[in-house]
C-alpha cells in the first residue's frame, strides 16, 4: 500500500461505497484526499451538489482542481453548483478487485462523463443501464460513503428526461 492511499475500515456496511446495505463485510477502500484546495467540491456534494472550479477571469470550468486557471492563469476561482448533467463517452467494467475493499462489488462499472459545462470527468456508473450506449445522457447521484464523504456517481438519464 503507498502512503497516498488512505484506506478505511471498520464502518458498517451501509457507509462502504459500492457495497449494499445487506453485505456485512468490512473492507478498506480508499477514500478521495480532502485538501484545502478541493474541500468546496466535497462539501458541495455532502449536499447533493454537483460543483465545478471556475475561473472569475475567463469563466473556464475545469476538473480536476487547480490553483490557477488552466485556461488564462488566474488565481480568482470560485466554486460554482453545475448541473450534474452529461453525456456518456465511454465506460469499463471491473471484474477484478485492486483493493480487497471492492471484491464484493465485482463486477462494477466505471464511466468518462463530459459534463453539459464541458470537463470530462471519471466516475461510476450505477442503476439500470437497459439503455447503455456512447452519447447516452447520465446525471449525478450521491453516494454517502463515509462520516463527511459524499461520492458523486453518474446514472442513465430515463428515456424521454
Amino acid at each position: 500500500m503507498h502512503a497516498h492511499d488512505r484506506l478505511y475500515a471498520g464502518v458498517t456496511a451501509d457507509m462502504a461505497y459500492g457495497a449494499s446495505a445487506s453485505e456485512k463485510s468490512v473492507e478498506a477502500k480508499p477514500l478521495p484526499k480532502i485538501t484545502p484546495l478541493n474541500r468546496p467540491f466535497w462539501d458541495y456534494a455532502l449536499k447533493s451538489i454537483y460543483a465545478l472550479q471556475t475561473c472569475d477571469a475567463c469563466g473556464d470550468a475545469h476538473v480536476p482542481e487547480a490553483p490557477v486557471c488552466p485556461r488564462c492563469l488566474n488565481d480568482r476561482q470560485t466554486w460554482k453548483p453545475a448541473s450534474g448533467k452529461g453525456t456518456l463517452q465511454s465506460w469499463a467494467d471491473f471484474h477484478r478487485a485492486y483493493w480487497d475493499g471492492f471484491e464484493a462489488d465485482l463486477p462494477y462499472r466505471t464511466c468518462l462523463v463530459r459534463l453539459d459545462e464541458g470537463p470530462l470527468v471519471v466516475s461510476n456508473l450505477v442503476g439500470g443501464q437497459a439503455n447503455l450506449r456512447i452519447g447516452a445522457r447520465v446525471h449525478v447521484v450521491f453516494d454517502l460513503i463515509a462520516d463527511g464523504i459524499a461520492l458523486p456517481k453518474f446514472s442513465l438519464d430515463e428515456p424521454g428526461c
